[in-house]
């Protein structure tokens, strides 16, 4: 072990002690080493994730997806103070892949849960902003391990884009929450059927009030839609429930179905299968990323791209034949 690889192994070491420790700073410090581009970086970081490995997965893990204008900030942070209330220990994850176009609305919704940034047993990380899907995800799976590692025992793991997003959290989490505004008809119609079938849970939040009478049509219309689907699992059917963030309604029966959930799908190891298969699904993804990443930085292939790129839009070469060109560029020795 040269130089190097020593002090990156001695800082990963010092970092995992405090960190399991539970000490925010250290667990602050190690995100921001797998956030990192650099080599350095990103070779501690992958030694301290592998010393903190046996210490990750006593968690329940939970996806977190909404329309805009659902309350999903105000839903997160009721949902968050009823489970530090009971003695969990919460953290507060983000997937924002629109982040680099519009800067994201994360920040803006840290600084509204105003109560959930105080808890001294909550922690909020903002994903990075200019980084694109694969990249955001990749740093959320891992700064997910590590608030594990932290004694974090509630992940919210929450998407602030849309498309690819849900899919893409919906793959690293145990449970998956749709959280919908209390609207029937149109609002059914423009939700896309993918979304909803990896809906675990449909939440329909702002239950109350005025609203509460629409809330009650939204569930009925959206427990029709789900009975028509097939269900991921052959343990559990996804359930609808109305609550109210704002007045902190049905929050509390929320969590209470999220144990029957994890009841139904611990039967059998339905749910621990299921984080083996994510576990080598992952491995494949960053596989995919880790070579596309060297393919781009290879000198004569980077220098061959654009041309390529150029030829492929003037239709001069069919696209599948570029593709094989550069390909063989970047095998060759």
């Amino acid at each position: 072990m040269n130089e190097m690889n020593k002090k990156q192994s001695a800082d990963a070491d010092k970092i995992a002690v405090k960190l399991k420790q539970g000490d925010r700073r250290a667990l602050a410090r190690a995100i921001t080493l797998v956030e990192s581009s650099r080599s350095d970086h990103r070779a501690t970081a992958q030694a301290l994730l592998n010393i903190i490995l046996p210490d990750t997965g006593d968690s329940i893990r939970i996806g977190i997806s909404g329309t805009p204008g659902v309350g999903k900030s105000t839903f997160i942070e009721a949902f968050g103070k009823l489970l530090t209330a009971a003695g969990h220990k919460v953290a507060v994850l983000t997937i924002d892949p629109s982040s680099q176009r519009s800067g994201g609305s994360i920040l803006g919704d840290k600084t509204r849960m105003e109560e959930l940034v105080r808890d001294p047993n909550a922690f909020i990380r903002p994903s990075p902003s200019g980084g694109s899907l694969g990249g955001v995800a990749r740093r959320t799976r891992e700064a997910m391990l590590l608030t594990e590692a932290a004694g974090f025992d509630v992940i919210l793991i929450e998407t602030v884009g849309v498309g690819q997003s849900e899919t893409t959290v919906a793959e690293m989490v145990d449970v998956f929450l749709l959280l919908l505004a209390p609207a029937g008809g149109d609002e059914l119609q423009g939700i896309k059927r993918g979304v909803m079938e990896l809906a675990d849970i449909v939440v329909i939040n702002k239950a109350d009030g005025d609203l509460k009478s629409a809330a009650a049509r939204a569930a009925a219309e959206y427990k029709g839609a789900i009975g028509l689907m097939r269900p991921k699992s052959k343990n559990w059917k996804p359930k609808v429930l109305m609550v109210s963030a704002l007045n902190k309604i049905g929050i509390d029966k929320l969590w209470e179905t999220i144990g029957k959930y994890r009841a139904a799908r611990g039967s059998d190891n339905e749910l621990a299968d299921q984080r083996r298969d994510q576990a080598v699904a992952w491995m494949w993804s960053e596989l995919g990323d880790s070579l596309m990443a060297r393919f781009r930085a290879h000198d004569v292939v980077a220098a061959r791209i654009k041309q390529m790129e150029a030829d492929v839009k003037a239709a001069q070469i069919a696209p599948t034949t570029a593709a094989e060109k550069l390909l063989e560029i970047f095998l060759e020795k």
